[in-house]
């Protein structure tokens, strides 16, 4: 079993930037591919970025390319979502999943808040 827990939310302007973080605990993190999604009020949970394993292939949704960046260091146990030039719409609680054929672990999410 894989426990996630995400932290680096907060409030922050228009035009700003946030790092997320994501740690996970045990010994088989290297072997999920991880992602990151969000949820707005009254939306449906979006992805918002995933990598690979191995940390050499990473995408994101349309909506933040060229603003967010995925990383992950698998000696850290932990996977980032860099995160610039920061709009309102960007609000949201981002969550970060790791996934591995049926397993699928989630983390308790962090609030991300744009003022305009």
């Amino acid at each position: 079993q894989v426990q996630l827990v995400e932290s680096g939310g907060g409030l922050v302007q228009a035009g700003g930037s946030l790092r997320l973080s994501c740690a996970a605990s045990g010994r088989t993190f290297s072997r999920y591919a991880m992602g990151w999604y969000r949820q707005a009020p009254g939306k449906e949970r979006e992805l918002v970025a995933h990598i690979s394993r191995g940390g050499g292939s990473g995408n994101v949704a349309d909506s933040v390319k060229g603003r967010f960046t995925i990383s992950r260091d698998n000696v850290k146990n932990t996977v980032y979502l860099q995160m610039n030039s920061l709009k309102p719409e960007d609000t949201a609680v981002y969550f970060c999943n790791a996934l591995r054929g049926s397993s699928d672990y989630w983390g308790q999410g962090t609030q991300v808040t744009v003022s305009s």
